[in-house]
């Protein structure tokens, strides 16, 4: 069993940036893959990045490609998404996901979930 407990959202104003952070605990050994979904009011849940914990690939949606970046501290098992140039429609529940093996982007492949924070981007 593995834990996820994400933090660091908030209200930004557009152009602005957040970081967020998910610490992971449990089994970790045996997560591979940790990766950020978002799920705005009345949309299904989308791929939003994700890292492969051990081999160090990466893989964004087109949507925040060279805004996001995610990056981890395997030492503190924990996974950040650090946001640029945010924008309205980045507005969303931002969930943390985890994954042993390679990098997917359907929601559905993943075992383990946070609770989820909302980012909230004024314009």
């Amino acid at each position: 069993q593995v834990q996820l407990v994400e933090s660091g959202g908030g209200l930004v104003q557009a152009g602005g940036s957040l970081r967020l952070s998910c610490a992971a605990s449990g089994r970790t050994f045996r997560v591979y893959t940790m990766a950020w979904f978002r799920q705005a009011p009345g949309k299904e849940r989308e791929f939003v990045a994700a890292s492969s914990w051990l081999g160090g690939s990466t893989s964004y949606a087109d949507s925040v490609q060279g805004r996001f970046t995610i990056s981890r501290d395997n030492a503190e098992n924990t996974v950040y998404l650090q946001m640029n140039s945010l924008k309205p429609e980045d507005t969303a529940v931002y969930y943390c996901a985890a994954r042993p093996f390679t990098i997917v982007t359907v929601p559905s492949d993943y075992d383990y979930w946070g609770q989820g924070t909302q980012v909230t981007v004024s314009s």
